[in-house]
């Protein structure tokens, strides 16, 4: 905000005319970062790290409250260099990691050409603007500008002259900014749009599913080498994002926590169907849902919320965290800037939905649980740590009890590391927070942790530790602990219930009861997109792969067209798994390309066997460069000795159809003007063409005489 207000200043000093302002308003040089450690302060510093891959960068706690004008104390200065050697020395190790990951990327995606008009594909991509709550971080004329529209898209308020809805594109033509912006201003929330992801081209993509090169604005041309441009769109600003951290000098960036979220607009809200939350005695509402959300309808742009012809679309979905409270009721009208619930970003809270009395299960003083202060309220409070011998699970049941009976309604895990609120035997409300488990430290991203991501994202890693997923839908019920691992079953509708075992320390996101969703997680922790992909499909896992590399590269406000990763992406996606050979040559486990696997199967089928079965395949880029079909190619990119033993020992043909096995071998490449198509064709001349007369011959001498000598001295020795 004081950054704000000192850029205003600037504004106005000297009529707009002051030199630091016009030196960064018009791009030239310096930030607004800059300038903020020029006149204002310069901030928070970044604590120099051993680690070299992205990790949580640590922050020193005292700013620097001075500023480059008045000039920094020699400590000041002192932890300000740490900021600039930590630049520097990063400069010199990313750089290295960034060119790895363009030269992957080119290698995975060298071979993807536009090869064809049209693929004839009648699948696509439902696009949306993406939004955060309300915030609309990139609104849907962006997102489907340059592509190819893939059903017609009317203007539902709008007539034409026959008294139809008005089309705004049609099918199959290409939508430009103006259409685009059209669409928006329509209210319309969705498009479906071609998208290089559902092309179903044999080789390569097609010039529909592609849609405009970004480089010349048009549609793309055939052959046009979009892999290779893909690879070098995405790992360029890799190389820059490595200078990043060194201008700003260090000074550690964090985003602030929102801790209420309120509304933009005026409109109706309602409870999605997942939000489920308790009353406590003092009238607050507290949600008890992961999964819950609230949705809020609004009018049309151009009605009024309170005219009777404007109709109320959904404008927005708020996901709802745990623990928030309510301040709205289902179908309440809320105004502008009205608060929708309010939360602590900073913990995750282990709270009961039921009344009742509570019992420490395994929460013994010293061995499960220790006393702490905390150093920022100087508060003493109880801790939960690891049993040295891992024979205790510290939980916490709530029981009623009725005359001497008691009756077990919840057991909730309290893993290492939380912090407990509540005393045994204490009597609790429904919505009472029992134990607290604060969220990671403040991270401070800079790309360092941004790079590893990506390539982490690119070669479909399995994080450590991921998260438990569902892969039915139906009801949670808990199991015994045996051997240190606690038993989560999940009852669907129908079929037999399935068991996962998971480690008795971790987080569990679900209580006894809870109805998830396949590809919910029942315990916290980062995702396995091989596990998105088993459980939801090729299409949810592209999503996944391409929103979270977006994320990298939005947060060094960094803008890269969806069609790059897309590229990128279809190629690890384009092996399959044999799962059932059939009458075919295929092994079981085998992994083959789709399309060679498509081919076999037509012909397994037109002899009358029976056709194999597949499983889609996620694979890193690298895996992907080694098993493409060009041996020449994989051995030009790693493992050079294994790759051509590999093709030796079966006997591989390479069809020389990408173009690095072109290069090695010194032909044509097959692209651009060199592609297929373009070989092999005879110009005969039109009728009546006589070619002109070269005018060479009449400047020769005749026959017999030699030619005059171009060389000086040759002459002169004659």
């Amino acid at each position: 905000d004081i950054a704000e207000a000192m850029v205003a200043t600037m504004r106005r000093s000297k009529g707009g005319f002051n030199p630091v302002f016009m030196m960064f308003d018009s791009g030239s040089r310096g930030s607004r970062d800059q300038i903020r450690q020029l006149a204002g302060m310069r901030g928070l510093m970044a604590k120099p790290q051993k680690k070299l891959t992205g990790g949580i960068g640590e922050i020193i706690e005292s700013p620097i409250k001075s500023n480059f004008r008045e000039g920094l104390s020699v400590l000041e200065y002192f932890i300000s260099t740490h900021g600039a050697r930590k630049g520097l020395a990063d400069t010199a190790l990313k750089t290295a990691d960034a060119g790895y990951l363009t030269r992957r990327l080119v290698d995975v995606a060298q071979d993807v050409t536009i090869t064809e008009e049209d693929c004839g594909t009648i699948l696509g991509l439902e696009m949306s603007a993406l939004k955060e709550g309300e915030d609309i971080i990139e609104p849907l004329r962006e997102r489907i500008v340059g592509c190819v529209a893939l059903e017609e898209v009317m203007d539902p308020h709008e007539l034409d002259e026959d008294g139809r809805p008005k089309v705004l594109v049609e099918a199959g033509k290409l939508v430009i900014e103006e259409t685009s912006q059209a669409i928006e201003d329509a209210g319309i929330e969705t498009v479906k749009i071609r998208s290089v992801l559902t092309c179903e081209a044999k080789r390569g993509v097609c010039r529909m599913c592609y849609g405009r090169n970004l480089a010349t604005m048009d549609m793309v041309d055939l052959g046009e080498a979009v892999g290779i441009l893909a690879a070098q769109s995405i790992g360029e600003p890799g190389t820059q994002l490595t200078l990043r951290t060194f201008h700003i000098g260090g000074t550690a960036a964090r985003i602030a926590e929102q801790t209420v979220r309120k509304t933009k607009v005026e409109g109706v809200i309602e409870h999605g169907d997942r939000l489920t939350f308790v009353e406590t005695p003092d009238k607050q509402r507290i949600v008890t849902s992961y999964e819950g959300e609230l949705i809020l309808k609004a009018a049309a742009h151009g009605g009024t919320s309170g005219t009777a012809a404007s109709k109320l679309s959904v404008h927005s979905r708020f996901q709802v965290p745990l623990g928030a409270t309510l301040m709205v009721d289902d179908g309440q009208t809320v105004a502008k800037d009205g608060i929708l619930f309010t939360w602590d970003p900073y913990t995750n809270p282990i709270m009961t939905d039921v009344g009742g009395l509570v019992r420490f299960v395994d929460i013994v003083d010293d061995e499960t649980v220790r006393e702490e202060l905390d150093e920022i309220t100087g508060r003493r409070q109880r801790v939960i740590i690891e049993d040295r011998e891992k024979k205790l699970h510290p939980h916490i049941e709530v029981v009623q009890k009725k005359g001497d009976k008691e009756k077990r309604l919840r057991d909730f895990v309290i893993p290492e590391g939380a912090q407990l609120m509540i005393e045994d035997g204490q009597e609790v409300y429904a919505g009472q927070v029992l134990a607290k488990v604060s969220r990671e430290a403040y991270k401070t991203r800079d790309i360092t942790g941004g790079l590893p991501r990506v390539a982490e994202l690119f070669e479909a890693r399995r994080p450590k530790d991921p998260a438990t997923i569902s892969e039915v839908d139906g009801v949670v019920r808990f199991g015994e602990i045996k051997r240190g691992k606690r038993e989560i079953w999940v009852h669907p509708e129908e079929g037999e219930a399935q068991l996962y075992e998971v480690p008795a320390g971790k987080h569990l996101r679900v209580h006894e009861g809870d109805r998830v969703r396949a590809g919910d997680r029942l315990t916290e922790g980062p995702v396995n997109p091989h596990d998105i992909l088993r459980i939801k499909g090729p299409r949810a896992v592209q999503e996944y792969l391409l929103n979270e590399v977006q994320e990298v590269y939005r947060l060094q406000g960094v803008k890269i067209n969806d069609k790059h990763i897309g590229v990128i992406v279809r190629q690890m996606l384009q092996k399959v798994k044999v799962v059932e050979p059939g009458d075919t040559e295929f092994l079981e486990g085998e992994n083959v390309d789709k399309l060679i696997f498509s081919e076999i199967n037509e012909r397994a089928v037109k002899k009358g066997g029976k056709p194999s079965t597949r499983e889609p395949l996620l694979l890193g880029i690298t895996k992907a460069s080694l098993t493409t079909q060009s041996f020449i190619s994989a051995a030009s990119f790693q493992e050079t000795t294994r790759v051509l033993t590999d093709a030796a020992i079966r006997g591989a043909k390479d069809d020389l159809l990408g173009l690095k096995e072109n290069i090695i071998i010194g032909h044509l490449i097959p692209a651009g003007t060199g592609i297929y198509r373009y070989h092999d064709i005879e110009i005969e001349p039109p009728e009546g063409f006589t070619p002109p007369t070269p005018p060479l011959e009449a400047a020769l001498p005749a026959a017999g005489a030699p030619a005059p000598s171009p060389f000086r001295e040759e002459v002169e020795a004659e």
